[in-house]
């Protein structure tokens, strides 16, 4: 392997000049390897991502934070966004692929009527707040799971410290949020359907916006029962399947459990890649974004559209939602057979498609960060996550399964007294969330 650091000596120019050396959390090289991360790439292509040095990785962790279940460059993607780009992406007049897509994702979600599109989920995010907002005519949001960056959303943390914690945003000190927001947003756990039930009745709660499923199945009807009370409370219910869209089925993952939301947001998964993210809902409700204003000049571009129609045409061609489940209940089995080999607790969650895994040790960032540096050494990109593409090949698992057997083997000596974790580190210990860089 190339021994060369260009992208590390990159990232310290970065965050002098960049405040927290990236544009998205979850890409710091601080979230994987803080000194020894490549940082930055070159060109990708499949699973295979090339840094400034030229060394070639497999991705067998987030690939692109699940953007890219087709694959990194997929060609029939690729070509439809280079005849976009060479026809032109931006005029004066629209472009005619937003109402194809709008038609389409209607077609997929029979229950809705009418669909916006931006760019990020964090936007999709503030879109269906504010519409539904002004349908319910109530300021006041119960949430359940992470919603992005806004405003709205962080308010939370105003409320009480640490609202956020359990919804991925462990620590975050809401700097620059108006305070005068305090109480207008309220976090209830999954599956806790009676706490749920106790900010509606107390808190004059006018729109419920909660993921569909993050870490865990939902128990005794919760889906069926959340859709219950939005209905009994003249509630507008909001599904944020940014994430979950598409990995189980074609579609939201509400599809699995029969339950209809009135808006839901679809992203990350929907232009393999390029920047494209729907609020897709009921007419009854989405008519009121006629009455706020929401409007942004690049949501107007042609290349988001276009990559999703192309994605959505790929997608059920190859019934992708399926493979990529398979291939990630694969690396589920990987890790249990590991585990159980070498004696070492771990817990394992979310999605098969976007799966995850922590150790119930003492150690557990110390062993994380000894994964990846192996991992690295052995030409892979590798956490404790990974996100299923379709272009993970049998042959790939089986390179991989090799790989980790001596990170876990590694670990099982440190647990043992054999070996000292700190002497097998060849750098610091990876971040666990949020947090402020030096």
């Amino acid at each position: 392997m190339n021994n060369k650091k260009t992208g590390q000596e990159l990232y310290k120019k970065a965050k002098k000049i960049i405040p927290g050396g990236t544009m998205l959390l979850s890409k710091r090289p601080e979230m994987f390897l803080p000194i020894n991360w490549p940082s930055y790439f070159s060109k990708s292509k499949d699973i295979s991502v090339w840094d400034l040095d030229n060394n070639q990785y497999r991705d067998m962790s987030i690939m692109g934070i699940g953007t890219n279940t087709l694959g990194y460059n997929n060609d029939e993607v690729d070509k439809k966004v280079i005849d976009t780009i060479n026809k032109g992406n931006m005029t004066t007049l629209n472009c005619p692929e937003e109402v194809e897509l709008a038609e389409k994702l209607i077609d997929i979600n029979p229950w809705a009527d009418m669909a916006r599109f931006a760019r990020t989920g964090g936007e999709a995010n503030a879109i269906a707040i504010r519409i539904a907002r002004a349908a319910s005519g109530k300021d006041n949001v119960a949430i359940c799971g992470y919603h992005g960056w806004h405003d709205w959303y962080l308010s939370a943390n105003h409320n009480k410290k640490d609202e956020l914690g359990g919804h991925l945003l462990t620590g975050l000190n809401p700097d620059g949020v108006p305070k005068a927001l305090k109480n207008t947003v309220f976090p209830f756990q999954y599956n806790d359907f009676e706490t749920l039930k106790n900010l509606v009745s107390k808190h004059d709660i006018g729109v419920i916006k909660m993921e569909v499923v993050r870490n865990q199945e939902p128990k005794n009807n919760f889906l069926q029962n959340v859709r219950k009370l939005a209905n009994e409370k003249n509630i507008v219910l909001i599904f944020d399947e940014c994430t979950s869209g598409f990995r189980e089925t074609f579609g939201g993952l509400h599809m699995k459990y029969g339950v209809n939301p009135d808006l839901i947001m679809l992203g990350k998964t929907l232009g393999n890649g390029y920047a494209i993210t729907a609020v897709v809902g009921e007419k009854s409700v989405m008519e009121n974004a006629q009455s706020s204003f929401i409007s942004s000049t690049f949501w107007t571009e042609r290349i988001g559209p276009t990559a999703a129609l192309e994605t959505l045409k790929v997608m059920e061609k190859n019934k992708s939602w399926e493979i990529i489940t398979k291939k990630g209940c694969q690396m589920n089995s990987i890790w249990e057979t590991m585990a159980r080999k070498y004696n070492l607790d771990i817990s394992i969650s979310g999605l098969p498609a976007i799966t995850t895994y922590n150790f119930n040790l003492s150690n557990n960032l110390h062993y994380k960060t000894l994964v990846t540096q192996e991992m690295l050494k052995q030409k892979f990109l590798a956490s404790s996550a990974f996100y299923a593409s379709i272009k993970h090949e049998d042959q790939d698992f089986i390179d991989y399964a090799n790989a980790l057997e001596k990170a876990f083997y590694l670990i099982c000596e440190c647990e043992k007294g054999n070996k000292y974790i700190q002497e097998l580190l060849e750098g610091p210990v990876i971040h666990s969330g949020f947090g402020r860089l030096n």
